[in-house]
């Protein structure tokens, strides 16, 4: 059967279209297969070897014949519905590894046939188990599920790395040139040797690199994750017990865990750890929309010996911390704001640019040239952009490439990148700019863009004639987007960032010629007139 099916995936594709260049074309070949090998398009049954066929067919069109012929093979097909009922992915590749190494041993066997190809077996495994998982959907029968005898609506998690899906191309992109920061690692590494269980969080500016850290940990140690992203609705607890319940059951073979709070959850781990140590990465607790009280992601106020979170947000208010503990639990705060981890940072920053400056890639060879056309020392480069960048590496990111593609003529890089301006707009919308903002809010962000020195909370109040307490929730508000500074024993304010400043003096509801600002402005210019 599995033959047959094979030779037609084969010749329907070659007769059909050379290469299916779109969607829709490849599924009209997909659906033409089907009905070759009379079987109807759109439903399939829940028979186990009717899914398998349907699958190879969703998958096969436009595939190299060794792969296709991988899949026709028996001990395949049986070691794939094993590792699916069992959701271990992992079983399978390691099977298909075998199997292919034992066929090597002969010239001009299937195994030789997929290397000769340079046929990625991991990458073609996932593509196959993920369309699998497709037409079992649409069977909608339950023997294809996790759980059949509960009838809950999962599907193994087929994925060969060990951390979910969902993050893994986020997890690829940010450790990209990933530079440095070994002083946070070994930081989190005294605080496992100091506390039995606990929690670590890494608190940074917006740019300054926190999820990338996030992301290196996670890629090293292939530890259970999950990246609460805004955008993308998995910011929420149910989303992230979930996700980690998952994880945690992959890992360590817990049954059933679906019904399990977090707390009841880690205690099972923990009897599971055999002396070994558990660490949890969050990201972006910031990003978290919960409503109620208690703990954010409901993280529980008591951890068993050996489990850790290690922790990110942008800067809060105490108020706001929604992380409370019972004694005995492990707390640390590694703040990259101050003076010391500033000047850590600033030097994996020049790592970063130099990493980019003499990178074997197209941008480094750009960056290059365009150092060399100007004349100007590569140590210099380092040093300037390195001023421009503040320590936002979201900044070098953006700004680096632009570079290279030679949209600035000097270093005076006046011009964000279009990345740059999107980045800085999802902040804008963050702060609530966009949804018709309380005249007092517009006026008081005016004066921070405006101010030509740092002003204290009175200062604010003053040019804005609002009372210091109203000023005062505004400003905690944004207090992830400001910098916060201790002048002759006041605190005062700007924002976080050079050249999101930019980005806000180019907002038409901050134009300085708004009706709105006239009195703010009048009150402003008087101010400084004296000093």
């Amino acid at each position: 059967m599995l033959d047959n099916v094979v030779k037609t995936i084969i010749n329907v594709s070659k007769s059909a279209v050379p290469q299916a260049v779109n969607l829709a074309q490849r599924q009209e070949i997909v659906v033409k297969i089907l009905k070759e090998l009379k079987l109807d398009p759109p439903q399939p049954s829940d028979n186990v070897d009717q899914v398998y066929v349907y699958a190879l067919v969703e998958y096969g069109v436009g595939k190299d014949e060794p792969i296709l012929k991988l899949f026709r093979e028996k001990e395949i097909k049986n070691a794939f519905w094993s590792a699916y009922t069992n959701n271990s992915p992992i079983s399978f590749l390691n099977e298909v590894n075998k199997f292919l190494n034992w066929e090597l041993k002969d010239w001009n066997t299937l195994g030789n046939e997929i290397k000769e190809s340079k046929i990625d077996i991991q990458s073609e495994l996932e593509e196959f188990g993920r369309a699998f998982i497709r037409v079992a959907k649409r069977t909608k029968s339950s023997k294809f599920k996790l759980y059949p005898e509960l009838n809950l609506d999962e599907y193994p998690d087929w994925n060969f790395d060990e951390y979910p899906a969902e993050f893994k191309s986020l997890i690829m992109e940010k450790i990209k040139a990933f530079c440095g920061r070994e002083f946070v690692f070994e930081e989190f590494g005294n605080f496992i040797k100091g506390n039995p269980n606990g929690y670590f969080t890494v608190v940074g500016d917006a740019g300054m690199g926190k999820t990338a850290i996030a992301a290196k940990y996670v890629y090293d140690h292939k530890f259970p994750c999950h990246f609460n992203v805004r955008a993308d609705g998995r910011n929420k607890p149910d989303f992230f017990l979930k996700s980690i319940s998952k994880q945690l059951m992959k890992r360590y073979e817990l049954q059933n865990p679906n019904q399990d709070n977090l707390s009841a959850l880690l205690q099972k781990v923990s009897e599971n750890l055999g002396g070994q140590k558990l660490v949890i990465v969050v990201d972006a607790l910031d990003e978290v929309e919960q409503t109620g009280g208690g703990n954010i992601l409901d993280f529980p106020t008591t951890l068993p010996d050996g489990v850790y979170f290690f922790l990110t947000r942008r800067p809060y208010e105490r108020e706001n911390k929604r992380l409370n503990v019972s004694p005995g639990v492990g707390m640390r705060e590694l703040d990259l704001r101050v003076k010391e981890n500033q000047d850590l940072s600033r030097n994996d920053v020049k790592r970063y640019i130099g990493f980019m400056l003499n990178a074997d890639s197209d941008d480094g060879v750009e960056l290059q040239n365009w150092v060399q056309e100007r004349d100007i020392q590569k140590v210099d480069f380092v040093e300037q952009v390195a001023d421009k960048s503040e320590n936002n590496f979201m900044y070098l990111r953006y700004v680096l490439p632009d570079i290279a593609k030679g949209f600035y003529s000097d270093l005076s890089l006046r011009e964000l990148p279009d990345g740059l301006q999107d980045y800085y707009q999802q902040h804008w919308v963050r702060m609530g700019m966009e949804d018709k903002p309380l005249e007092n809010k517009v006026i008081v962000l005016f004066i921070l863009v405006e101010s030509r020195t740092l002003p204290s909370l009175e200062m604010i109040a003053e040019f804005a004639q609002q009372d210091e307490s109203d000023v005062e929730d505004v400003l905690k508000e944004w207090v992830e987007f400001l910098s916060k500074q201790e002048v002759e024993g006041e605190i005062c304010y700007s924002i976080y960032h050079a050249s999101f400043l930019d980005f806000l003096k180019g907002k038409r509801k901050l134009d300085s010629t708004r009706r709105l600002f006239e009195e703010v402005n009048e009150r402003m210019a008087s101010d400084y007139s004296d000093i």
